[in-house]
Parts: structure tokens; sequence; C-alpha cells
């Protein structure tokens, strides 16, 4: 068996790996399309990132030095506009199916992996079946989010007509208003399972105000998004990412910030 978990590894960087960036590239620069995905990414007021991506980018450029990152911050519903006007070349950690098959876009192999969780106050009687009736809870969203419970559809008008929901751009506002307990607004928040692990760590005293889901709203894996008339292609990207992914620096980094590798990618299929 490890032999053929050592196979697995290899085939996967062989696949996507190429040789040396050329010496014509020194000093390329790649913009970087960001928005507020925590822990995944986090922009503040001056344009730095934190979360996993703030930290690969600067894993990165120290093993590529001839390599540079521009941050262009977008948001989940300009996204995709801004991919069409080339404002950036790359985006990290995105599912292909949010909308990138329309795209001409070129996508690597995947990194990431994490699910949406239904939310509720937990309150004597209530159970997992609390979820099982949407169309009558009163909803609480992040714009621009695709959603499985909404067949991924984002644009707001459709989903408020279909839906009593309610948008914000932050995951803490949802929570807060959970934990408020006004049904009248915020009934059920669907928060990616990552982000809920970073909050309860933080305040362990939510642990036991909240009603979680045991089925999640969709499970999705994420991977680099490039542009086609960009100056690197997916299989570039995966090229300057396959040191930290020999040396397990890059697993490292996913783990730190809680977030879950792919089968392609964790520890026991003998890639660290």
């Amino acid at each position: 068996m490890p032999r053929i978990r050592c196979l697995c590894k290899l085939v996967f960087l062989a696949l996507f790996s190429l040789a040396p960036l050329p010496s014509a590239w020194a000093q390329t620069e790649i913009i970087v399309g960001v928005y507020d995905f925590p822990p995944v990414a986090r922009v503040d007021e001056d344009q730095n990132v934190a979360g996993l991506l703030g930290d690969l980018l600067s894993e990165l450029e120290t093993v590529h030095q001839d390599v540079t990152f521009r941050i262009f911050h977008t948001s989940p519903k300009r996204r995709y506009l801004d991919f069409d006007a080339h404002r950036y070349d790359v985006i990290f950690f995105e599912s292909p199916s949010w909308e990138w098959q329309d795209k001409q876009a070129l996508i690597s192999p995947p990194l990431l992996m994490d699910e949406d969780l239904y939310i509720a106050l937990n309150k004597p009687g209530r159970d997992a079946s609390f979820f099982e009736d949407l169309e009558h809870r009163n909803i609480v969203a992040l714009s621009g989010y695709h959603y499985g419970f909404a067949g991924m559809e984002t644009d707001p008008q459709e989903l408020e007509q279909r839906f009593n929901i309610e948008f914000s751009d932050s995951h803490s506002r949802n929570l807060d208003l959970i934990k408020a307990d006004r049904p009248s607004v915020a009934q059920v928040a669907i928060i990616n399972d990552s982000y809920l692990q970073m909050h309860l760590d933080q305040h362990p005293e939510d642990r036991n105000r909240f009603l979680i889901s045991d089925q999640p709203d969709q499970n999705y894996q994420l991977s680099i998004i490039t542009h086609p008339e960009g100056p690197v292609t997916a299989r570039d990207m995966m090229d300057l990412l396959t040191p930290l992914i020999e040396t397990g620096r890059y697993q490292s980094l996913v783990q730190k910030w809680g977030l879950d590798l792919p089968p392609s990618l964790s520890p026991d299929s003998g890639n660290n």
C-alpha cells in the first residue's frame, strides 16, 4: 500500500509539473484576484492579504525570487466580471462549479477541500430536522456566494423571490444575527466549516449555542483559476507550488489554517 500511495504522489506531480520557469520570466509579476473568504483569505484596507493565501504568496515569493504577486481586490459578485476584463491573472481556491465552467479559464487540480454548513440557534426541542424546510426559514448568507440549497444561483433578486433571505458580506455578522435570536431576521446562516471551526476556537463559549446541520449544504474542492491571456497557466502555477508540496510546507500551511487537503495531497497519501 505505501508504494501505491507514493506512486499516486509521483503521478500527481508529474502531470502538473513543468521545467523551471524560463529565465526570460525574471521578475514576472502575477496579479492575483482576492476577496474576503476567511480563513482562506482576508484583505485589509491596505490591500494586504492574510489567511492561508497571504502565507502561501509569501512562501512562493521566497522560493521563486523571480516572481512577484500583486493583489487586485475584487468581490464575490465582481470576480467574474473582473476576470473577463482581465483585471487579474490568477485567482486562488475556487471551485470549478462556481461558474468557471463558462469561462475560458485554465484550472489546476484540487488543492483544498471545504464544505458549507447550516447554523441555527440551539434551542430546546430543535434538532437537525430544523434545516429541512429552508423555504420557510429566514436565511442570512453572503452576497455573491454559491449555495447548494439555491442551485448555485447568485442573482440576489431571484433568490429573494424564492427564499426569505438577507445578504451580508461577513460571516461574523451572520453568526451575530443568529446569536441575537431574532427569528424574524435570521433563523439559519450558511457558514463554511473552516470559518466556523476558527470562530469556535476563538469563542469556545459559542460551542453549545449553535445547532449545526448534520448534512452540508455543499462540499467543494478548490483549485487555482488562471486567465487564458495571463503570464502563467494553471500548469505553471502547479510548477510554482511543487517545491512546497514536495517538502510538505504547503500541507503544513493548510493545516495551520484549519483547512482540509484533497485526497491527492492528504498526509495519508504519502505526500509529506
